[in-house]
């Protein structure tokens, strides 16, 4: 017992010094605002912050006093934290309680943040856009957008672009994600480049055919004349 009474005191949030503890305080509440933001539960962001910045695995009871929440509150987040692939669950000889630690790649926390959200988000939201779109074709017993009159049609195809700007999507991040990596920067560095000089590439057309097209028009005293 005086083993494990040890170790839970190594593990609470008290043994740490007070600039490592306002640090610690600063990070955990901009880490919930960011991902606030991005639609993720505050309380989720910031256990799993406290998790990432800690440099041992923590129990329930070091989140729920560092953190201020309820038991239920801890529990539930991890849960979801575990299942997002972002928080794993360990266990030490000398205790009995559950002890969580968070995966260290930011490189990989941001994969599996995509790869959570995009299947969460993404994909119910597509396949609902597709039945909505076969209930309006179905309803006029239509095969295709170009079958319904004017303004069904002009609604279905509208949302056959968005169907099939978010498969682009989806096509895009399946192929990219495998190289979010920390060994892969010099490659991501030299795609962002090539990027970049063809957006400027497409800029400087888009600027030569206006150019164009206004030399072709006709000048206002020769079309008085």
């Amino acid at each position: 017992m005086a083993t494990q009474a040890s170790t839970d005191s190594n593990n609470s949030a008290g043994s740490a010094s007070e600039p490592y503890d306002q640090a610690l305080e600063r990070f955990t509440l901009l880490w919930g605002e960011m991902a606030s933001n991005w639609g993720i539960n505050r309380t989720m962001a910031q256990i799993h912050a406290l998790l990432y910045a800690s440099d041992e695995p923590l129990h329930t009871d070091a989140i729920m006093d560092r953190l201020q929440i309820s038991r239920g509150n801890a529990n539930m987040n991890l849960r979801s934290l575990v299942q997002w692939n972002l928080v794993q669950k360990t266990h030490r000889p000398d205790s009995r309680k559950d002890f969580y630690e968070a995966e260290k790649d930011v490189w990989q926390i941001t994969t599996e943040i995509i790869k959570e959200r995009q299947r969460r988000e993404l994909g119910p939201l597509g396949e609902k856009l597709e039945a909505q779109r076969q209930e309006l074709l179905t309803a006029a017993d239509a095969e295709a957008c170009a079958d319904l009159p004017a303004r069904e049609r002009y609604l279905c195809e509208r949302m056959t672009r968005m169907i099939h700007m978010m498969r682009v999507f989806d096509e895009f991040m399946d192929a990219f994600l495998p190289f979010l990596r920390e060994e892969h920067a010099p490659l991501l560095r030299d795609l962002i480049g090539v990027a970049r000089a063809m957006q400027e590439t497409v800029q400087e057309d888009d600027a030569l055919l206006d150019a164009s097209l206004q030399a072709l028009e006709p000048s206002g005293e020769s079309s008085e004349a």
